[in-house]
């Protein structure tokens, strides 16, 4: 697991609309109002099995902060909380 799964709890497979940017429009049928903050990880580049994740901090209309994330090596949407 790595230092940022330890924080959030470990991710789970999310349903994600995105945006012309790649920016999440809509989580789980929920749609984002505001995107608090984005942030790209990238580790363990060294390895076999490198770890390049873009982050991003969502608010939906019902007032849910979420944090989703992209697996950019793998694909597919996560959500953390």
């Amino acid at each position: 697991m790595s230092p940022i799964d330890s924080r959030l709890g470990a991710p789970r497979p999310a349903v994600v609309l995105s945006g012309p940017g790649g920016q999440p429009i809509e989580v789980a049928g929920r749609e984002v109002v505001a995107v608090r903050e984005s942030w790209l990880v990238e580790d363990r580049w060294w390895t076999g099995e490198p770890l390049r994740r873009r982050y991003w901090e969502v608010v939906t209309l019902a007032g849910d902060n979420l944090v989703v994330f992209r697996d950019l090596v793998g694909g597919g949407w996560f959500s953390h909380r």
